[in-house]
């Protein structure tokens, strides 16, 4: 079905009962200073910005720190749990932003090695099961692995986001049918979560059907973060489009775009 303009008809972002129209989060760290990292997230027209509780300075009132900066009515403000290694810290500092004056979510991460930065499973089921008994709406990073992802589903959580490819890594999508099956058996949004590098990189995530991304260093670390994030918003538009349209079929062996009945001898 298409909507007036022509385009597929496609509706909000549903997480936890939350409605957002747009499909990209983004986060706050590894900015140049504070006035680049606004005007790039507001160039990305992301709704959702994640703040990492164990990095930063809780207090909005210091014109340095990060919170200063993000008007909490023009942005839903998701706590992150990035840096923790046990489930006893991600817990810990969920509980920490919730005092805070954070609302109920949490993108939770519980890291398992810190040269890859990829997730504890274990450690991220058992926080997942204790937040969502704490009134949690949890979104977890995870890995590309569709079973620990059926596991979160199963703890009550809100959504699960799998990785593209290691968190900084910037090597894009890296294993899509492990995203597309995640995909299709999960219910819960998944949001891919970390490795995106370039809007290519946001287009071709977004045409195996998923729900959205977060990135955080592909906006960050360009040579002109603002000019990025025109390019993200446009691109996880483009490539949730190119899914909603249907793609051709691929084929290993060419075929005519024209017809070949009546042509002239």
């Amino acid at each position: 079905m298409a909507n007036a303009a022509g385009a597929p008809a496609d509706g909000n972002l549903t997480v936890g009962g939350h409605e957002f129209r747009s499909r990209l989060m983004v986060g706050t760290g590894k900015y140049a200073d504070n006035a680049t990292m606004v005007d790039a997230i507001g160039a990305s027209g992301a709704e959702v910005v994640t703040v990492a509780v164990r990095r930063i300075d809780l207090d909005r009132t210091k014109d340095e720190g990060i919170l200063y900066h993000l008007d909490p009515n023009k942005f839903f403000l998701l706590a992150n749990t990035a840096g923790c290694y046990s489930a006893e810290d991600a817990i810990r500092y969920a509980r920490l932003a919730r005092e805070a004056g954070f609302n109920e979510f949490i993108k939770l991460e519980v890291i398992g090695d810190e040269e890859t930065l990829l997730p504890d499973v274990e450690g991220l089921l058992e926080a997942s099961r204790t937040l969502v008994a704490d009134g949690f709406k949890v979104m977890a990073y995870t890995n590309d692995d569709l079973i620990t992802a059926l596991r979160l589903e199963d703890a009550g959580c809100s959504a699960v986001m799998p990785l593209a490819s290691p968190i900084g890594s910037g090597l894009g999508l890296i294993n899509p049918y492990n995203i597309r099956i995640i995909k299709r058996r999960l219910s819960v949004p998944v949001i891919v979560d970390a490795g995106v590098g370039t809007a290519s990189d946001a287009c071709i995530t977004m045409e195996q059907g998923v729900d959205g991304i977060l990135m955080n260093t592909a906006l960050a670390a360009a040579e002109d973060p603002i000019a990025m994030g025109h390019a993200m918003k446009r691109a996880v538009e483009a490539g949730r489009l190119a899914f909603l349209a249907g793609r051709m079929p691929q084929r290993e062996i060419a075929v005519p775009s024209s017809p070949t009945t009546g042509m002239l001898s």
